[in-house]
């Protein structure tokens, strides 16, 4: 691959995406961030990323609601979903993976387990 892989979070607290950015650009991620659910899908049609790291409890518009709207759109067919939640139910698990996630991860994460993840997802 000659282009870094695309990361979009989409994350209202802004602590976290910071956090986020430092890593993903660290990794050598082409980073970008939207801090509502509204503008969510709008910006992921436009910029296309490999991976949206997609928190589930957003203002306006659910994290369940973006990735069934990503999963919904043929021009999104190839971007993963990786949806992160503070409560980590395995009822909101299976609801996630159920709505097309390729994986999920509980807030607050370890960053080695969060790299890991990211690896597994964007690995061709």
């Amino acid at each position: 691959m000659d282009r870094k892989p695309r990361i979009l979070v989409v994350e209202d607290e802004d602590n976290i995406a910071v956090a986020l950015e430092y890593l993903m650009t660290r990794e050598g991620y082409d980073f970008d961030r939207v801090s509502s659910g509204i503008d969510a899908l709008p910006r992921i049609r436009v910029k296309h990323p490999d991976l949206v790291l997609l928190d589930v409890m957003l203002p306006e518009v659910s994290g369940y609601d973006i990735c069934q709207g990503i999963r919904t759109d043929p021009a999104l067919a190839r971007t993963k979903v990786l949806m992160m939640t503070a409560r980590g139910s395995a009822l909101e698990r299976k609801r996630g993976i159920e709505l097309g996630a390729d994986g999920f991860i509980t807030k607050p994460f370890e960053l080695k387990d969060l790299r890991a993840e990211v690896r597994r997802l964007l690995a061709p």
